[in-house]
């Protein structure tokens, strides 16, 4: 079967849909955020998939496993085994990277473990274990023509023990001269008995001349080989497996196991174990493999240095003036500073430095001397430090109170260990092109390609057997990331820091490189936080998927992407209740011909996303906002200017360090002062422009609430304010009724038998669970008797049914709630529902429903807005909605920040801050600061360069 087949599909918004879509093409859905795209794609046609492969396994194996409802849809017909690549996040375990997820870190622990260069231990010298015949060409080939050199193979290395057997046993294997400890001597004539630090004993092989390499023939070189070879066996047999080779100015050392040629100290046999710093093999024994540890600050323990040690210069000992406060763990203080002639009452800062350090880290060796307490009794001690006892003390309590008490006096660092490394010794002295495992991890995807390029370059034909095939997979998988634009990216980067979109490229590329086929790919917005430069790569990458026989179906807003698109879905006509049909398919010409299409109209032209009206435009900016000297991440000490009350986008490709500007130094930071929160931002040298702001937002696309019980309406107050005219209205007052008792979270209104649900889940075992409908409140969330309540004739749960719209004709007379309601219907959102559920929300119309609440509010001072990729899941339509939204906020002098790559967005600023040129080590530098007119002169700017396409359309 050529064609997947879907019927009546009614699942959330669907509207009976009935679809064909070809298999073995690329198709992209798209549609209005909220008009049930998701809902077609993820939750019927992947949703049954699962279901369909669930089947399969026996019910013993389904207990065991997730459970997956059946989607709400009459048929499918066609349905290949799916696989779903969706924006949520990797993982939120801080041991989980890049590396491991797409499995290159464990083709590359392999390679190490098996090909690696060891370095010893003790002396770095490197540790190369050679057969006899190699150790013998080698040779041969390291040497000149004429050269002479003597073999030596030590026997005992820093012995210190009696060595009277090893000397006979040696001289009965025919050994007549030995080099001991440098000099040589008879066998016979070695003095045993003397009396030396240790012994140094080697035996003492042949002379060799090398032959003329330009006259000798293929066979004199074999022989001389083949002799070296044999008397090099003949040293092996009674030496300790190394062996060295001494020319008149200089030795080359070799050894035939993991012992090191120079100081002989051995290199344990290392698995791919060793190279991960997940397993207790790997990890640095000091930090258990997590990079920083835990440790008791000296600054954090310093209270106040401008006074004594008795007033309070410590946060430890307090104020020992008041109350019989103990002064463990250093002992008596005042006996303390008597023994080092110091005054108790002298300021903290005035006292010296090495003072400091004994009340920190203790005295050491050093004892004073202690009265009992008694006072007749004298006991001479080393003072204990605040440091080690404290810590101590962290590490041994097992009270969380304890442990949260020291933890005040503790900061995270560097482990000095393994260096932040996470590894231990062991793998971190092991090289393959001159560089560890860890150094090569923290490389960019971009640096480490043209790395493995350079080891399979430079390896020899013996090492390229073993390491080959490793090789070409691990620059597969970095090539399949490079094309999906993640050549920014590094292998231990942490699963948790990568955004929606980057997570979703990162499977992406893990899966192209798995080489399956007859596959159904799902993906949600690939495109999300890619540059307009980065788009075509992405482009070639999905149809490189569709090329190896596999259907390619992507829910998707990007241009570029809808007009290469094979088959072309457009679900509307509008979102929520009024959308869920499909109003257009076919190629993308076909929807362009279509006037019901909305995107085909935005696609052909006839309409396009324009600046809203504003007064700004010819007002001068008088106040910045300046950021100075930013240096988080691959920042380089970059000065930011943002005007103050205008609308600013941050632009660059990706990685260019737009998130570690905005989202993880200047949010922060204004947070910090702001908004008076303790987060830490990255750092910087100085900020200006802060008087004239009181207060940062950030409107993100998370959900307004994890449960069914949030909605529009108690994320916004609006359902306060209707619980309270249900509550003053007389035939509450009549019933006894209180303001609590309109609410489904309240016990004095919820439903008894449902809690306020509106549903019962009835438990299946190993199927899916089953919700119906409350059979005591029909699904209504409230008891009967406060459903008779009403207001203008409708009950509380009538009004939570209500759209927008109608709520806001049925509220006219309330200026309160009409007010609120009007910031919904100015953010595109009149025909959601009050009471609708906030999980079933789309990212985009969460962050619209935060909007209209800070439209909504009655704001006192400037604040400032920061919002990092809005456009995330939005139509044509919906970025024209939310422009009008950000730049009313701008026109009410405002301030608007939004890291975007959405040209429509961009071309509307009043001024751009554009990173760059490139992603990772390549950017983290400013091209521009300037209005969108200026960027597309800049000739550096990426950004310039697309938005000056865009508009020559």
């Amino acid at each position: 079967m050529d064609q997947l087949v879907i019927e009546g599909a009614k699942h959330h918004n669907l509207k009976d849909v009935h679809l064909k879509i070809p298999k073995n093409r690329m198709v992209v859905f798209t549609g209005l955020s909220g008009s049930g795209k998701s809902s077609l794609v993820f939750d019927t046609i992947y949703a049954e998939a699962q279901r369909r492969f669930m089947v399969g396994m026996s019910p013993y194996v389904r207990k065991y496993m997730d459970k997956v409802e059946r989607p709400k849809v009459d048929s499918i017909h066609g349905l290949s085994p799916a696989i779903a690549i969706e924006q949520k996040t990797l993982s939120n375990n801080p041991r989980s990277t890049v590396g491991t997820v797409t499995e290159i870190s464990s083709y590359l622990r392999l390679l190490y473990s098996r090909i690696g260069f060891r370095e010893c231990l003790k002396c770095g010298t490197a540790i190369h274990p050679q057969g006899p015949a190699d150790i013998a060409a080698a040779l041969y080939g390291s040497l000149s023509a004429r050269d002479t050199f003597q073999l030596f193979a030590p026997v005992l290395v820093q012995y210190t023990g009696d060595i009277s057997y090893t000397v006979q046993d040696l001289q009965k294997r025919g050994v007549t001269e030995l080099r001991v400890n440098g000099r040589r001597q008879s066998a016979g004539e070695l003095d045993v008995s003397q009396a030396v630090k240790s012994w140094n004993v080697e035996l003492i092989g042949e002379r060799f001349t090398v032959p003329d390499k330009s006259a000798a023939s293929a066979v004199e070189r074999e022989t001389f080989i083949q002799r070296l070879t044999g008397s090099i066996q003949e040293l092996l047999k009674a030496a300790k497996y190394t062996i060295s080779a001494e020319l008149q100015d200089a030795a080359y050392l070799f050894t035939t196991k993991m012992i090191c040629p120079c100081c002989h100290s051995s290199f344990p046999e290392l698995s791919s174990q060793h190279f991960s710093f997940n397993t207790p093999l790997g990890m640095c024994p000091e930090c258990n493999g997590l990079g920083t540890k835990q440790d008791i600050s000296p600054e954090l323990l310093v209270d106040d240095p401008n006074l004594s040690i008795l007033d309070g210069a410590l946060k430890w000992f307090g104020n020992l003036r008041e109350g019989k406060k103990t002064t463990w763990p250093t002992g008596p203080l005042d006996v303390v500073y008597a023994h080092y002639g110091l005054d108790i009452e002298s300021p903290w800062k005035d006292l010296p430095e090495w003072f400091h350090r004994i009340i920190f880290y203790g005295s050491g060796q050093e004892k004073v001397k202690f009265q009992s307490t008694l006072g007749n009794k004298e006991t001479a001690k080393p003072i204990k430090g605040l440091v080690p006892e404290l810590s101590r003390l962290y590490y041994e309590t097992e009270s969380e109170a304890s442990k949260k008490k020291y933890g005040t006096y503790m900061e995270s660092a560097e482990c000095q260990g393994c260096g932040g490394t996470r590894l231990c010794k062991e793998a971190r002295a092991v090289r393959l092109r001159g560089k560890n495992i860890s150094e090569v991890s923290s490389s960019s995807i971009a640096e480490m390609l043209e790395w493995i390029k350079g080891v399979y370059e430079s390896l020899d034909a013996d090492m390229l057997d073993i390491g080959e095939e490793l090789i070409i997979e691990i620059y597969n998988r970095l090539s399949f990331m490079m094309n999906v634009g993640l050549h920014y990216l590094t292998l231990n980067r942490t699963a948790p820091t990568l955004s929606g979109g980057e997570g979703q490229r990162v499977r992406l590329a893990s899966h192209l490189s798995s080489g399956m086929v007859g596959v159904l790919y799902v993906l949600d917005e690939p495109s999300i936080g890619l540059h307009p430069r980065d788009i075509r790569k992405l482009l070639h990458t999905l149809l490189k998927l569709r090329d190896q026989g596999n259907t390619v179906l992507v829910v998707e807003h990007e241009e570029e992407i809808m007009r290469e698109a094979d088959y072309l879905v457009d679900i509307g006509p509008k979102a929520g209740v009024l959308g869920g049909e499909v109003m257009a398919v076919g190629s993308p010409v076909e929807v362009m011909a279509n006037p019901r299409s909305i995107t085909g109209q935005y696609l052909n032209g006839s309409k396009s996303v324009q600046a809203p009206a504003t007064s700004r435009k010819h007002k001068p900016i008088q106040d910045w906002l300046v950021l100075e000297g930013a240096s988080h991440n691959n920042l380089r000490d970059v000065t930011a200017r943002i005007p103050l009350g205008s609308f600013t986008c941050v632009t660059g490709v990706s990685g260019s360090g737009k998130s570690s500007l905005i989202g993880e130094t200047l949010e922060p930071l204004l947070e910090k002062i702001l908004n008076g929160s303790d987060t830490q931002p990255g750092p910087y040298r100085k900020i200006s422009g802060l008087d004239q702001l009181d207060k940062v937002i950030n409107v993100s696309q998370d959900p307004i609430g994890r449960t069914p019980r949030s909605n529009p309406a108690t994320y916004t107050d609006l359902f306060n304010k209707i619980r309270k005219l249900f509550a003053q209205t007389e035939q509450a007052g009549e019933m006894g009724f209180s303001y609590d008792s309109f609410s489904f979270n309240s016990s004095a209104g919820q439903c008894e038998v449902c809690h306020g649900q509106g549903q019962v889940k009835i438990e299946m075992h190993f199927l899916a669970d089953m919700w119906i409908t409350c059979s005591e409140c029909k699904g209504k969330r409230f008891k009967p008797d406060i459903l008779k309540v009403t207001y203008d004739g409708k009950s509380i749960a009538e009004v939570l049914e209500m759209d927008v719209k109608e709520a806001a004709q049925f509220f006219s007379k309330h200026k309160e709630i009409k007010r609120i309601l009007g910031t919904f219907q100015d953010v595109g959102l009149d025909y959601i529902k009050l009471g609708q559920s906030a999980t079933t929300l789309s990212g985009g119309e969460a962050q619209r429903v935060k909007l209209a609440k800070e439209l909504s509010q009655v704001k006192k001072g400037k604040m400032i807005y920061i919002l990092d990729e809005p456009t995330t899941g939005l139509h044509f339509n919906d970025i024209q909605h939310l422009l009008n939204i950000l730049h009313k906020l701008a026109d009410e002098g405002h301030t608007v920040i939004v890291i975007e790559h959405d040209l429509d967005v961009i071309k509307t600023a009043d001024w751009i801050v554009d990173l760059g040129p490139e992603g990772g080590k390549g950017g983290g530098r400013i091209i521009a600061q300037c209005p969108p007119a200026e960027l597309m002169l800049e000739q550096d700017s990426y950004t310039g360069q697309a938005l000056q396409a865009k508009l020559k359309k």
